[in-house]
């Protein structure tokens, strides 16, 4: 993986993404800025310089004192308590005084100073500020922008998404009747003509000489419809890769200009309705009555040709189409057209002043709405929910209108200088995008009429001075409900150039299933990446695959802060605690690094990316010196102790430089020792000493396959660590598919121990930790099982061969339905606790024997200080999972399309079963050791047992939880990249500079010669024929067989 450094603004990463946002318990007291007013900040100003001027008098007293900066100590706890009592008031409550004094004394000194206070309140007020305002709506600062060459630098007239069949597909139409179709990367698949007027003679019959002027999806019937100036509607079949157009509807009064279908979705099989207006200012409306018959009558012919339909010819379809003509709407041509179906209304609109836009019922029996605007309409779009107008035309201006009254907008919203082309509402923000002539983007939020973003697209063809070409219809908004599973995002098409632009989704800031009962619900509404647990704070941080960060108090499992859209959109792949325990760190997948105040979630420091790809490990070393490994295979180091800066820098001096040949995966630290460790996805693992920062020694496991598995986790037995007559003895342990192995950095042998702690075949560990006293180990693996070990004398006695048997499995229980990612031992009023994470969503907390004490976000919540009352049983925590399964599968089967609710259950139950070839098998190809069976262990087993035993068969994981198709198919893609791209050097691909090689880069299937065997037999008519091949797959090629005429030939 290359570096940043050649990049110039290495921050722009922070810059593009979606900023966050912290929610507190509603239980809290109220914010700080809204308790102290300006009189108050005057007087604690006074307060804090008062003590600096008594402090610099009695200085000589403070000496064994701690000091900050210069010498000049802050105000302590009680001193800042007392000054803040003396300004607001005796009344102030205590334990408010002292969360504020905490929030702000973030290095965790015992003091804090009048810069410190000032610093703390302009970061809450930006914070409160940011959140209060309206997020825009657009993702991205630089959009994905395609040329479409075969367009012949005609521009593009509209484009139109094609869901069905998967992938997204989109259709761009060209002025001249060029079709290309897209994929959702923008990249081209098939370009595809219009035919042309078959009365035509010669060359000209196949070229069509018209110009397109809308172009329209048909969901259910998988076609396109296209509107051109010859008076004629091209329908594409699209159900296939390969399109082509099926019907020819020609013979128009006169040419259609803008065109809108509605089907009726909760009724397949019901009417649907096609409309268009034309030049003429008059609507057609075209009901298509039994959509499973066909759109038409369709005659039987062997001809390989479009069907035409002559216009006037169409009452012979009258079985499966209706068609009504309503004249004269409008003045001038009609350029745009909206069908609302609930209210059966017919919106339409154009340049003309006397009737811009025309809101008419179908039947034609109401009086219509008509608006009449100063130079016309260019665009508009309509929301039934929020019973909003939006409209844009020649004045640059976007003006909102409510939807009953026409004589005077709701407001105008300024900011375009030339035409606004196209407009739509974006609601789940409330928001409005609109483009004008000049290839400018605006995003405007409704509530507050207020312009949130300015894009100025950058297309190539724009050039100074000249406004560029474009179609009738630049904007395509594809946004739920239209496709529920797809990203929102929206293309423009500015001549014959395509942009893509990211949306943001809405509603992210809301909780998410943090109900549930007892063991079964989904707390966290997403994937579980990574858990840890805060001791000082007594509380567990839980980051997740949808970016957001939740930290639950232990004691009772209530939801003390959220943190949403912490990275952006990527994923959180890594958290640590800095020293203090009061500040968090996390990593992501893309590169960066952030910190966060635990107590108010707001977003301390900014740390500079090393690479685009996933940080996977962070260290916090004693001095909040920190150290950050990932895909880039080196160490980083950053400075957060006396950092006032929000950007960090990253210090790249890492003295031995790179060491491993593959990314890194996992860290630890031992501060007794001074060192830490990483694994490689190689499966080597190297101990660093932090003095010297060069390599102590490096560890491999012996196997006899070519591959060796990626080490999954790393753990320092820190008491063995920190006892001087323990260090020889193994200290540090790696898990590598599925077995736990012990290694000692000292001595000649490095192995003394290992052994396999899944229950099932094929499984691995992700979650490994042991206790304060290193009594106890608890592992977790992917088939969600919890394993408690007795290693309080595994290992100690150093052996030159290296202990084949395992130690005393004292607990194994069935914790999750998903994968276990973490597993934490946590110490509470004297009693041991478990805590387990999963890709399920949930994180659980266990009491030392097994019991299930509850799910964070569950209600009713419980008291960890008497768990006794909340205790639940593994049986009943599976069936209460089973039961909430059941449910969740009712609902998906009840609010799921019936057409493909049958295609999805077979997808899923290949997917998930633990059969050959499931994906647990992506992890680890080689051999595996054989699981302990009863007749083989050694030590005492705890009486209690699984409910559903992991030695006997692999676990099915539940076919509802979609969740882990995209867990699995993330590791697929992760291990493809690696065996493709592993073996790329990548000095080579920047050798000169920001020259690239890209061919470096290519992956070249592996060929093998085959040799044919020289006395192949051969008949002395294969010899005349001269038959012969080079490879074994052409023998299937071969004309073996001979016919009857030859075979008489051969006779004779």
């Amino acid at each position: 993986m290359g570096t940043l450094r050649g990049i110039s603004d290495p921050w722009e990463v922070y810059e593009r993404e979606t900023s966050s946002s912290s929610s507190c318990d509603a239980g809290q007291n109220a914010c700080t800025q809204e308790e102290l007013k300006l009189k108050h900040l005057l007087l604690l100003r006074d307060a804090f310089t008062r003590h600096t001027t008594s402090d610099r008098g009695s200085q000589r007293s403070w000496r064994g004192a701690r000091k900050k900066g210069g010498g000049e100590r802050g105000m302590s706890l009680e001193e800042f308590q007392n000054a803040l009592s003396a300004v607001i008031g005796p009344d102030s409550q205590s334990g408010w005084l002292e969360r504020v004094f905490n929030e702000i004394d973030v290095s965790c000194d015992g003091y804090v100073e009048w810069e410190d206070l000032c610093s703390y309140l302009l970061q809450q007020c930006r914070e409160r500020d940011h959140t209060s305002r309206p997020r825009g709506a657009l993702l991205d600062t630089e959009p994905l922008i395609k040329h479409c060459s075969h367009n012949k630098q005609e521009p593009t007239i509209c484009v139109v998404a094609v869901p069905h069949p998967p992938p997204l597909r989109y259709i761009s139409v060209s002025k001249r009747g060029l079709l290309t179709v897209w994929n959702n990367r923008l990249q081209v698949l098939k370009t595809l003509e219009l035919a042309g007027d078959p009365a035509e003679q010669g060359v000209n019959r196949r070229m069509f000489r018209g110009w397109t002027t809308d172009a329209v999806y048909l969901p259910k019937v998988h076609k396109v419809a296209i509107a051109t100036s010859s008076r004629d509607l091209h329908f594409v079949d699209v159900s296939t890769a390969s399109c082509f157009e099926d019907i020819h509807l020609f013979g128009f009064p006169n040419i259609p200009t803008s065109l809108c279908y509605w089907h009726d979705i909760k009724s397949p099989g019901g009417r649907s309705l096609l409309l268009w207006g034309d030049e003429k200012g008059g609507i057609h409306l075209l009901w298509f009555l039994q959509l499973q018959n066909g759109l038409f009558e369709s005659p039987f012919t062997e001809d390989n040709v479009p069907q035409r339909i002559y216009m006037q010819d169409i009452g012979d379809h009258s079985r499966l189409v209706s068609y009504q003509h309503i004249p004269t709407v409008h003045q001038e041509p009609i350029n745009r057209i909206i069908f609302e179906p609930h209210t059966d209304l017919i919106m339409t609109s154009s340049g003309s002043d006397a009737s811009s836009v025309v809101i008419m019922h179908v039947s034609l029996r109401r009086k219509p709405y008509v608006w009449r605007i100063n130079k016309g309409v260019t665009c508009f779009d309509f929301s039934r929910s929020l019973n909003l107008l939006v409209t844009g035309g020649l004045d640059p201006a976007v003006k909102l209108w409510n939807c009953f009254m026409t004589a005077r907008p709701v407001a105008v919203l300024h900011g375009h200088g030339t035409t606004v082309l196209d407009v739509v509402i974006y609601q789940p923000l409330g928001q409005v995008l609109s483009y004008s002539k000049d290839a400018e983007l605006r995003v405007w939020d409704i509530s507050s009429n207020r312009c949130l973003r300015t894009v100025h697209l950058q297309f190539p063809c724009l050039q100074p001075g000249r406004a560029p070409e474009h179609g009738n219809f630049p904007f395509l908004l594809v946004a739920p409900p239209f496709l529920s599973q797809t990203p929102p995002h929206i293309l423009v098409s500015c001549r014959d150039y395509l942009a893509r632009l990211r949306l943001e989704k809405g509603g992210r800031g809301e909780e998410q299933g943090e109900g549930g009962r007892g063991g079964g619900g989904q707390c966290h509404g997403a994937p579980l990446s990574c858990a840890i647990y805060n001791p000082t704070l007594k509380q567990v941080i839980a980051g997740c695959d949808d970016s957001s960060v939740s930290v639950w108090d232990v004691e009772t499992g209530r939801l003390h802060l959220k943190i949403t859209s912490a990275h952006g959109e990527e994923e959180i792949t890594c958290m640590a605690l800095d020293s203090s325990h009061r500040r968090l760190i996390t990593g992501a997948r893309n590169g960066t690094i952030k910190v966060w105040n635990l107590l108010n979630g707001l977003n301390l420091q900014k740390l500079e990316p090393v690479t685009l790809s996933d940080v996977t490990g962070i260290i916090c070393l004693h001095d909040n010196q920190l150290l950050a490994v990932g895909w880039s295979q080196q160490v980083a180091q950053y400075d957060i102790k006396g950092a006032k800066d929000v950007f960090v820098r990253a210090d790249m001096s890492w003295k031995s430089g790179q060491q491993h040949r593959a990314d890194i995966l996992v860290v630890d630290h031992c501060p007794a020792l001074g060192v830490i460790a990483t694994g490689s996805h190689d499966g080597e693992v190297i101990v660093w000493t932090l003095d010297t920062q060069r390599p102590l020694v490096r560890l491999r496991r012996a196997t006899h396959s070519l591959t060796t598995p990626p080490v999954d986790a790393l753990l320092f037995l820190q008491r063995r660590g920190g006892d001087k007559h323990w260090r020889n003895t193994p200290i540090l342990l790696s898990s590598q598919a599925g077995g736990i192995y012990w290694w000692s950095i000292t001595g000649h042998t490095h192995t003394h121990g290992q052994f396999y702690a899944p229950g099932g075949e094929k499984e691995c560990v992700l979650g490994l930790t042991s206790d304060q006293e290193n009594n106890i180990l608890v592992t977790g693996d992917t088939a969600g099982c919890v394993q408690v070990w007795d290693i309080s004398q595994y290992a100690l006695c150093i052996t030159q061969e290296p202990s084949p048997s395992h130690p005393p499995l004292l607990q194994s229980w069935r914790a999750h339905e998903g994968a276990i990612v973490s597993v934490e031992v946590l110490v509470y009023t004297e009693r041991l606790f478990f805590l387990s994470g999963s890709v399920d969503g949930t994180s659980r907390v266990w009491t030392g024997e097994g019991g299930h004490v509850g799910s964070f976000g569950q209600e009713p919540q419980w008291s960890l200080a008497d768990p006794a009352p909340h205790h639940t049983s593994r049986d009943q925590v599976n069936n209460l999972a089973e039961e909430e399964k059941e449910e969740r599968e009712k609902k998906i089967e009840s609010e799921s399309d019936p057409s493909q609710s049958s295609e999805v259950t077979g997808q899923t139950s290949d997917l998930f079963s633990r059969g050959p070839g499931s994906p647990e098998e992506w992890i680890y190809e080689g051999p595996v050791e054989e699981a302990p069976t009863p007749e083989n262990q050694t030590g005492p087993v705890g009486t209690e047992e699984s409910p559903a035993p992991c030695h006997a068969q692999h676990i099915r994981v539940s076919q509802c939880h979609q969740l882990y198709g995209g867990i699995q198919r993330k590791m697929a893609v992760k291990r493809e990249r690696r065996q493709v791209f592993g073996d790329i050097n990548v000095n080579k691909l920047f050798p000169i500079g920001g020259l690239c090689t890209p061919f470096q880069a290519l992956a070249v299937q592996d060929c093998q010669q085959v040799f044919l065997p020289e006395d192949l037999p051969m008949s002395p008519w294969m010899q005349r024929q001269t038959l012969s091949c080079v490879s074994e797959a052409g023998l299937s090629s071969l004309q073996l067989s001979i016919n009857s005429s030859e075979q008489e030939h051969e006779a004779t």
